[in-house]
């Protein structure tokens, strides 16, 4: 196999767009859900299960349109039986804790640190498990971002600006726990040859995670409670099209083919996107430590670039 192919044959290039763009969308999908519960009354539960409820709707259309159906879609996932069971249950949790305990991070302590902190915590989670799991050394100058980004977030949790609050970082840190996971099991997949149609698995994780989410989804309400009933449709679509179905199938493909640890750095443009949000579209005020937090975070990340390529190059020099 071709370094720069996965086992699907998706260039290493194209792999980067592809996260690039799933992350500018992902930056929007905090923002759209604090509008949810803002003019539904949705609770976190309830948007992570429309959600998945409504990208499964337009992933099994998408399906029809591109003619696989289920039969073709079911089989998507390659290798033994255990094996796609294992992916479609590992890939459809991780997803549900990851964006549930995202949502309600945002609820709790605001779209701007809620993802700052998600998302900080990510790689710093993903480049230890890449480390210990998957042998991707970090290296001098990474050691150096790991370092940088836990300063990052501990000037956001030591915020006295009553901004953050501690049960919504640990809820942020869960969800950044999840999607350490969800990262390093698609790495691993995508390592393995074990790769899958980006848009069959997200399908199915979707599935999996509107099965998991549906009692409490129903004790919490699924119901909205808004007399503006086609805002809330249009947000729940919007929700489901884009941060979901496009999002997920962009990012299980990149993420496949490309480096654990650089890939999440290439998805630290969604708290960029969702900073900005917060500020100019929900009216939050970033405190004067949480401007500081993001930068020494967005530092850390520039630094665990700088790493990452000094390592590739140092491969390629070696193998030729």
């Amino acid at each position: 196999m071709h370094a720069s192919h996965s086992a699907v044959g998706l260039p290493v290039g194209r792999g980067l767009f592809c996260l690039l763009v799933a992350g500018a969308a992902w930056g929007t999908a905090g923002a759209t859900a604090a509008l949810l519960h803002r003019t539904g009354g949705f609770g976190p539960v309830t948007v992570s299960f429309w959600r998945y409820a409504g990208g499964l709707a337009l992933l099994l259309g998408v399906g029809l349109l591109r003619g696989s159906g289920p039969r073709r879609t079911a089989d998507a996932t390659s290798g033994p039986s255990r094996r796609r069971v294992l992916t479609v249950l590992g890939t459809g949790l991780g997803m549900t804790v990851y964006q549930t305990s995202y949502f309600a991070a945002v609820q709790e302590t605001g779209l701007a640190v809620g993802t700052v902190v998600t998302m900080g915590a990510g790689p710093v989670l993903i480049a230890l498990g890449a480390r210990l799991l998957l042998g991707e050394r970090l290296g001098g100058g990474g050691t150096v971002a790991v370092a940088g980004a836990l300063g990052g977030l501990a000037v956001l949790c030591l915020d006295s600006g009553g901004t953050v609050r501690p049960a919504g970082v640990a809820l942020a840190l869960l969800s950044a726990a999840a999607y350490a996971g969800l990262a390093l099991f698609t790495r691993w997949r995508g390592r393995a040859g074990t790769g899958a149609d980006p848009l069959a698995i997200t399908a199915w994780s979707c599935a999996v995670g509107m099965a998991a989410l549906l009692p409490f989804g129903a004790a919490e309400g699924l119901v909205p409670h808004s007399a503006d009933l086609p805002a809330v449709a249009g947000l729940l679509l919007y929700l489901a099209a884009v941060p979901t179905a496009l999002a997920y199938a962009l990012y299980f493909a990149g993420a496949a083919v490309v480096r654990a640890a650089t890939a999440s750095v290439i998805m630290l443009i969604e708290p960029v996107a969702a900073a900005v949000i917060a500020v100019v579209v929900l009216g939050e005020r970033l405190t004067a430590a949480t401007v500081y937090g993001t930068a020494l975070l967005l530092a850390a990340v520039a630094g665990l670039a700088v790493a990452e390529a000094r390592l590739a190059a140092a491969r390629r020099s070696a193998r030729a």
